[in-house]
Parts: C-alpha cells; sequence; structure tokens
C-alpha cells in the first residue's frame, strides 16, 4: 500500500482549485496557495509548467496512486487503439477504488482505498482488497454485509454532496454498483476541469 505523502486539503491548496467540490475545502476560505509565498501573484505559466500542473492534478484527484502507478495507467492506455486521453480517463474510472468512491460507499477518494484494502468489498460475490483492480463493464461491486452498518458509508450515501455518475448502476439501499459501461471524459463529474491531453503531452514530449 502506498503511503499517502501530502493531505488532501494540501492538493487543493496547491492546485488553487477545491478538486472534489468539498464543503470543507479550505480553498472554500483561503484561494491561494499554502505557505508564506502563497498569495504572491502567479506569473504566466509555461507549457511544460501547465501539462505539469494538470498531470499533478488528475494523479491527486484519485488519491494515493503513485508516479510509478499512475505512468503505467498511462502506458497502458498509449497502447490501447482509440484517444490516449480518452483510455486514460476509462482506466482511471474503471479502478475498484474509484467505483467505490462514484458509487457513495464511501466519502472521499481515499477512504475509498483504505476501504478496498480492508476487505469490505466484493466483485461478483467475491471479496476483493486490491484498490487498483480493473472493474469490466458489467461487474457488480457491492459492500459486504458485515460492513454495511459503518458510520462511514451511512454517511456517504446519506451526502448530497454528490451524484451518481450514468456509468454506474446504483442500489443504494442494496449498496451494490453496476459498472455498466467504461465512461468517456465527458462522462465523468469531475468538480473542476481536469486536461487529459495535456497529461498525454506531457508523457509524450
Amino acid at each position: 500500500m502506498s503511503k499517502r505523502h501530502s493531505q488532501k486539503h494540501k492538493i487543493d491548496r496547491r492546485m488553487g482549485e477545491n478538486i472534489w467540490g468539498r464543503a470543507k475545502s479550505p480553498i472554500n476560505s483561503r484561494p491561494y496557495g499554502p505557505g508564506q509565498h502563497g498569495q504572491r501573484r502567479a506569473g504566466k505559466m509555461s507549457d511544460f509548467g501547465l501539462q505539469l500542473r494538470a498531470k499533478q492534478k488528475l494523479k491527486g484527484y484519485y488519491g494515493n496512486i503513485t508516479e510509478k502507478q499512475f505512468r503505467a495507467v498511462y502506458d497502458e492506455a498509449s497502447r490501447r487503439k482509440g484517444n490516449t486521453a480518452e483510455n486514460l480517463i476509462g482506466l482511471l474510472e474503471s479502478r475498484l477504488d474509484a467505483v467505490v468512491y462514484r458509487a457513495k460507499f464511501v466519502p472521499t477518494v481515499f477512504a475509498a482505498r483504505q476501504f478496498v484494502n480492508h476487505g469490505h468489498v466484493k466483485v461478483n460475490g467475491k471479496r476483493v482488497n486490491i484498490a487498483s483492480y480493473r472493474v469490466k463493464p458489467g461487474d457488480v461491486v457491492e459492500v459486504r454485509e458485515k460492513s454495511r452498518n459503518m458510520a462511514l458509508v451511512l454517511e456517504a450515501l446519506q451526502s448530497g454532496e454528490r451524484d451518481f455518475p450514468d456509468y454506474l448502476d446504483v442500489d443504494a439501499k442494496a449498496m451494490t454498483a453496476t459498472f455498466t459501461r467504461i465512461p468517456e471524459f465527458s462522462d465523468v463529474p469531475y468538480p473542476v476541469q481536469m486536461e487529459p491531453a495535456l497529461v498525454v503531452e506531457f508523457y509524450s514530449s
């Protein structure tokens, strides 16, 4: 299990955006970067800087993914037929922890990884504890019966902070979610603008 080196709120402040759309984000009250130089006026960013920022924002959004893991996802996306940027988003959204987060079984992407790692999730009736497990269209993801009364799960499902995306068929009462299809970039409910094309430019330059 990879170690999270920076808190999620630090990622928000570093990017200058509320990248998960959460009400508790410090960006809502302090819309500038952290540290003593955080309020300085930002200069114009280079093309490389824009590409790096796009990569860091997309990688940071999915929680505890390391650079090595993220690069491996990109490499697979580039090998597949079609648009690499679209493939990249499809692969990221197919991760089990991403599906658990989208289904609102947990409140954050960070909690989703831990929730999966601790064995609270089944895929097609079998327990899976690997957050990066690739979910396929038609797969049914569910919270184990023993875990369904956890406060974390109940609070997340009742939260009005996020909606279910169209590519998941969620039964909140049964705590199951069917991954109906691999989404396109335009289908994914990012609270802020993501730029996967710039991520592709970053790795291909």
